[in-house]
């Protein structure tokens, strides 16, 4: 009998994996019964310490107390009625002893596992939460990219198809219609590169797709370049280009390009747009002001669009801030405040 006894531990100790809870159990019963009849003070039954053990740390810590519980509870009542057991004294004190030991091993190695756990699940959310924010950066990047190209290429399409349909004829219409297609070549080349270039971190593993174009990021150089159609760009630019970090010039590109872009798109009856660049002790300050009519002089009021949404995330990224609305004297104004400093952030 005693070697049946002593054989069960072992065997059921095969399904801890699976059925923690019945296996701690059953091996209580047979720790508890091979303590009464093993009246000699044999071994003790290594099998219910880790029988504990597996149950505390895999999630079954009421069945690893109940069997404890019982157990102990029938084993001392029966060395009380039946003392020739010898459960009594120092076998009674080490048999203690060893199941508080198994108890305080399990909990130390549940605990173990659940801070583990708890490590791996904030590294996953971080990780998710980088990957979205990359989403988002990229999602803001072609947004600008595109709209502002998209925007003037349909703008002197129609330009160029007005004067062939009804100047055909005419050399200087024909001249124009040349320069509104040339316009359109270069924004089209412009905006594929920068295309390509975003869309080649998707592509690449570590940030950097070989195949794709390397164009430099915007800054302050480019400004020049950012034109509306039928509107006069006014651009007073009085920041020092050496002094602005580059992630703070290429926020203002693409913060002045945007509320450019919503001049052409959306400013009614717009002359003028007029660009100012300018620093103070607080940081920069970047205003893009029409001359427009109606509230409809950027997307987002009334439309649903994204484009103020981007810009004002943008500045709040880096620490400032950015203002939209109708201007004092008239027209819409886009003010955007950024720090001097990226670390300001």
């Amino acid at each position: 009998m005693l070697v049946g006894l002593a054989l069960v531990g072992p065997l059921v100790l095969v399904a801890a994996r699976r059925w923690p809870g019945p296996v701690v159990a059953i091996t209580a019963v047979a720790a508890a019964a091979d303590v009464i009849v093993n009246d000699s003070g044999g071994p003790p039954y290594i099998a219910f310490g880790f029988g504990i053990i597996g149950a505390i740390v895999r999630g079954a810590r009421v069945w690893a107390w109940i069997s404890i519980l019982v157990a102990w509870t029938v084993t001392v009542a029966v060395a009380i009625v039946f003392p020739q057991t010898g459960f009594e004294g120092p076998r009674a004190v080490g048999t203690t002893l060893g199941i508080l030991l198994a108890v305080a091993i399990g909990e130390a190695l549940r605990t173990r596992r659940e801070r583990y756990a708890a490590f791996r699940r904030r590294a996953t959310e971080a990780r998710q939460s980088e990957l979205q924010a990359e989403r988002v950066r990229i999602a803001r990047e072609l947004h600008d990219v595109l709209a502002h190209s998209l925007s003037q290429i349909n703008v002197q399409a129609g330009v160029g198809l007005h004067l062939l349909q009804r100047q055909p004829d005419s050399p200087a219409a024909a001249e124009q219609a040349g320069q509104a297609l040339a316009s359109i070549k270069d924004t089209s080349k412009t905006a594929l590169e920068e295309v390509r270039s975003v869309l080649g971190v998707l592509r690449a593993e570590n940030g950097a797709d070989p195949s794709a174009p390397l164009v430099p990021e915007p800054g302050l150089d480019r400004l020049g370049d950012l034109t509306v159609p039928g509107v006069r760009v006014e651009l007073d630019d009085r920041l020092r280009h050496e002094e602005v970090p580059q992630p703070l010039q290429l926020a203002i590109f693409r913060i002045v390009q945007e509320s450019l872009t919503n001049v052409g798109r959306h400013a009614s009856g717009a002359t003028v747009a007029r660009v100012l660049l300018d620093r103070d002790d607080t940081g920069y300050r970047i205003t893009v002001r029409d001359d427009g009519s109606g509230a409809a002089s950027v997307d987002d009021v009334g439309s649903g669009g994204r484009g103020v949404l981007g810009m004002s995330e943008r500045a709040e990224l880096l620490g400032g801030s950015l203002t939209a609305g109708p201007a004092a004297r008239g027209g819409f104004e886009v003010v955007a405040e950024l720090p001097t400093r990226i670390g300001a952030a």
